[in-house]
């Protein structure tokens, strides 16, 4: 039979009342401490979590909350908060609201059905209205990659905006005039790179020509690929093409080898994110790289100050400067 609290009575003498202490977190004094945990490791007692969280009011349970899991952005992240999390001595509950603004709001409630201490929210669109059920019920919340347009809620993102107005003067650099973007109009990463890409090119005089913007649906592979062969298709097609997130670059190269022209001789190209795949790439791509691995832990660190209320004021967003990878898939038209 398992070992209970009673046992580790018997083995050190001391009260129910200490040991229940101590087992929910409460300071004792030292030497009783000691006696405890040597029980403890003895007798092979293992904590009742469900137990404890009636008494704490705790679950040390933190919901993470995807648009999409298949997203290899997505599955890097989630696997560095896990690591965090797991430093913290809290696990993680995942659900997926597979880019359904519907799902996400009843996944928020089957989050909120298990007492989860807080929620990180990777959110499908750019309206907060459906977290009012984690306010009423006093469950924080911290954003990730994403915020909203209409609701403030803790936030840790990149400044989108600026890597991508970046990109682009990397290409203006190397004396290109002809200039598209493949990214997403919907998503609140997408909107704010694209303003990046106007930033700059209006900064330099260039021309935005309509049919150089692929503004269509969320990022994808699909979106990616379409995307490049429209360009590609036009009579005056670019000289270079930013592709707005990992998966719309995959899909824009596999694109562009589809159609017997070459990066970067023919297309150059900058991309966005440094997972697995562009490794094997050829050309090495240039690519804008975010602290992925610092905005988890940094998301971990605001979402647990908040559950243990060492942080009660108004919402505050952390914006994160992103690097870039530099490649061979740019080329110097001067």
């Amino acid at each position: 039979m398992a070992a209970t609290i009673r046992d580790i009575k018997k083995r050190t003498g001391l009260s129910l009342a200490t040991i229940s202490k101590y087992l929910n977190g409460g300071n004792v004094l030292p030497e009783n401490r000691i006696l405890i945990e040597e029980a403890i490791n003895e007798l092979h007692y293992e904590v009742n979590e469900l137990a404890r969280g009636l008494v704490t009011h705790k679950t040390k349970t933190i919901g993470v909350l995807v648009y999409d899991i298949q997203c290899l952005f997505v599955g890097s992240m989630l696997h560095y908060l896990g690591m965090e999390l797991h430093k913290k001595g809290y696990g993680m509950l995942i659900c997926d609201s597979c880019n359904d603004e519907k799902l996400q709001k009843e996944n928020l409630q089957f989050l909120l059905s298990r007492k989860v201490d807080g929620i990180l929210v990777f959110a499908v669109g750019m309206h907060g209205k459906f977290l009012h059920a984690a306010k009423k019920a006093n469950v924080p919340v911290v954003l990730v990659d994403r915020s909203f347009q209409d609701e403030e809620y803790d936030c840790v993102e990149v400044d989108n905006r600026t890597a991508i107005y970046r990109a682009t003067n990397k290409l203006i650099e190397n004396h290109h005039k002809k200039i598209a973007v493949i990214a997403s109009n919907i998503e609140y990463t997408g909107r704010e790179r694209v303003k990046g890409y106007s930033d700059a090119m209006n900064q330099a005089g260039l021309e935005i020509p309509k049919e150089y913007c692929k503004l269509g649906g969320r990022h994808s592979f699909e979106h990616g690929y379409r995307g490049m062969k429209e360009l590609l298709e036009l009579e005056d097609r670019p000289t270079g093409v930013i592709l707005g997130n990992y998966n719309t670059m995959l899909g824009g190269i596999m694109a562009l080898n589809e159609s017997g022209l070459s990066c970067p001789q023919d297309v150059s190209l900058i991309g966005v994110d440094n997972l697995p795949m562009t490794q094997v790439l050829r050309p090495k791509l240039w690519l804008i790289v975010q602290p992925m691995e610092t905005m988890c832990e940094k998301a971990v660190a605001m979402l647990l100050e908040r559950v243990n209320g060492e942080q009660n004021g108004m919402p505050v967003k952390i914006s994160f400067s992103t690097s870039v990878r530099e490649g061979d898939s740019i080329r110097d038209l001067g």
